[in-house]
Order: structure tokens, then C-alpha cells, then sequence
């Protein structure tokens, strides 16, 4: 059942409100992430707010969404472009601003999705810099006392980030019960709360249980009790409060893999998603069907998939265009 009330001919709730109910959609039965729900909130919020300050005195945008029109969306995004966001970050707003409106048609607010008639700002194809298979294998088999705190752990986060292609989030996010050592896999939970099964390789399960045996002895000499959380932080805080996980967030997973990568050499733009982008892009380069790819990246669409066909062929021309003696 929605959690928001049906649309009432005639009457029309605030702004305010209708991006507030359909927040609470995505939350409740979308199972939105934090990331989303932050982003979507932030986009509305703003979208809202600029109604309000520039149509205001000449229709109070609180009387009815329906008389929102597509030159005010786009007069949003030449505000944005004005402020100095880049055009990713008017696609992102705009991409928020339409899914908002499809739940408004559903809901019968309006007639037509006003925000389908705006089209999407076209964003320079940056394939992103993956890492050789070499490089990768150099890296993870290096991660010692000089470049991590805890070792152990910081190996297995490299492990299972680039060994099972998984999301810093969705790394994050593992319980000690999502680890099926009898199948070879980890319960993923990606985007949307969909669950998926990834295949957990020899060397991302020997990372993990020298880790877990390190793990449990911590656990134990600091006297704290135990925690669903598969990746702890080294100094289990939280521990101490009712109910903490002592859970290692997604902006620590950042900086343990942008340190370790920089000590080993690699471009100092590697984060977390480089890893995934690795995985898909090595998996294709020694010939693993795209599908099958797609079904362990939890890609929704098979087009997002296809990146990596794009990032290996721009790969080959690099490699044609330095040894061919016809390509110089």
C-alpha cells in the first residue's frame, strides 16, 4: 500500500509536501539507498526552492504542480550551469527531477511529465583509467604494514572489492552471515535492496578468514562484544554505544584503497568503484560473457554493462595505434 494519500481532483499539496511524500516512497517501498535518498532530496529540495523564489509572484507554485512547465525546468538548469555545476550535475538533478515527476503522473497530480520534454544535458564519455591485470595483482599481493593499518583487513577489502566486483557500499554493508562458505559466495545486497550471489574466489576467501581470525582476537582483547559487521573499524568505535556495529564506512574504505594504491604506483585517482572496473573490464578481457558479467555487477541494464565493451575496445585502439606499422 503507498504511503502517500491519492491525488484529489482539484486540490493540490505544496511542493514542499510532494517532494516530501514521494521521499518517503523511495525510502519505504524502493528501497532507496541513503546515497539516493540524499541526492534525490537535495535535487528536489532545490528544484522547489527555485520555483518558489522566481515564479512565485507570478503563480504560486503551491497551488498546483500541474502548472509546472518545461522552459521553468530548464530555466533550473541554465541556474545550476550559472552557479558553476558541471553538465553531470544538471543530468543528475534533471534525472531526479523526472523520476519525481513519473510518481506525480501515477499519482495524478499531473497529466504529463513536463520534465520529458527537457533534454538530457550530453556529457562528455570519460572511460575511466582501469588498472592492468599485473598492476592489480601487484597491489593487492603488496598490502603490508607500510601501507595499511590493519593489514589484514585492508588485504581482504581489496581482495573482495576487486575479486567479487562489488560496491563500496554493498562492501560495507556485509554481515558475517552474508559469508556462505559452503557455496563459494557472498549475499550481496546492491541498489534497491536487490540481493544477488557473488562467487568468492580462492584468494578473496583466504584473505577473509586470516582477517576474520585477527577480527575475533581484537573483538576479544578489547572486551567487546560481538557485531553483525563483517568490516570493523580499528579502533571498534561505536562498540561502546547500545546497539553499535563498530562498521567501517564507505569514506574510510576510500582513503584505506587510495593509500594503498598510491604506494604501490597507481594513479592517484583510484577509489573504491576503480576496483569494480577492474573486475568487469578483466573479466571481459579474458573472455567471460558480457551477460554473465552483468549478473555479477547487479548491473540493472545490460547498456551499463556495455561500458566495459567501450573501455577494452578503447584499450585495443591504444595498443593498435602504438605497434601497427600501418597506424603510424
Amino acid at each position: 500500500m503507498s504511503t502517500t494519500a491519492a491525488a484529489v481532483p482539484g486540490i493540490a499539496p505544496p511542493l514542499g509536501e510532494l517532494v516530501e511524500d514521494y521521499l518517503r516512497v523511495l525510502a519505504n517501498e524502493r528501497g532507496a539507498s541513503v546515497h539516493t535518498l540524499r541526492a534525490y532530496r537535495r535535487e528536489l529540495r532545490g528544484f522547489a526552492a527555485f520555483l518558489a523564489e522566481r515564479y512565485g509572484s507570478e503563480q504560486d507554485p503551491a497551488q498546483g504542480v500541474d502548472r509546472i512547465e518545461h522552459t521553468q525546468i530548464r530555466a533550473y538548469l541554465a541556474r545550476l550551469y550559472d552557479h558553476g555545476l558541471s553538465k553531470a550535475s544538471a543530468a543528475r538533478a534533471l534525472a531526479a527531477i523526472r523520476s519525481w515527476f513519473k510518481w506525480l503522473a501515477r499519482a495524478g497530480y499531473v497529466e504529463q511529465n513536463a520534465a520529458s520534454l527537457v533534454a538530457t544535458p550530453r556529457l562528455p564519455k570519460h572511460l575511466p583509467r582501469v588498472p592492468s591485470i599485473e598492476q592489480m595483482n601487484r597491489t593487492v599481493d603488496s598490502v603490508d604494514a607500510g601501507a595499511a593499518s590493519w593489514p589484514a583487513r585492508d588485504r581482504a577489502i581489496l581482495e573482495v572489492l576487486y575479486g567479487c566486483g562489488i560496491r563500496n557500499a554493498e562492501l560495507t554493508g556485509l554481515n558475517l552471515n552474508d559469508l556462505h562458505w559452503a557455496n563459494d559466495a557472498i549475499l550481496v545486497r546492491g541498489k534497491g535492496q536487490k540481493q544477488r550471489y557473488v562467487p568468492l574466489g580462492d584468494a578473496a576467501a583466504q584473505a577473509l578468514r586470516a582477517y576474520m581470525t585477527e577480527r575475533e582476537a581484537r573483538l576479544a582483547a578489547g572486551h567487546r562484544a560481538q557485531t553483525p559487521a563483517l568490516f570493523l573499524n580499528l579502533q571498534l568505535r561505536g562498540m561502546e554505544r547500545a546497539g553499535g556495529e563498530a562498521r567501517l564506512t564507505t569514506r574510510s574504505v576510500g582513503r584505506i584503497v587510495k593509500r594503498i594504491a598510491i604506494l604501490r604506483g597507481l594513479s592517484a585517482d583510484v577509489h573504491p568503484h576503480t576496483l569494480r572496473h577492474a573486475f568487469g573490464t578483466h573479466l571481459l578481457e579474458e573472455g567471460a560473457d558480457l551477460r554473465a558479467i552483468q549478473e555479477l555487477l547487479g548491473h540493472e541494464r545490460l547498456s551499463t554493462t556495455q561500458r566495459y565493451t567501450q573501455l577494452t575496445t578503447a584499450q585495443l585502439t591504444q595498443v593498435y595505434d602504438r605497434t601497427h606499422p600501418r597506424a603510424r
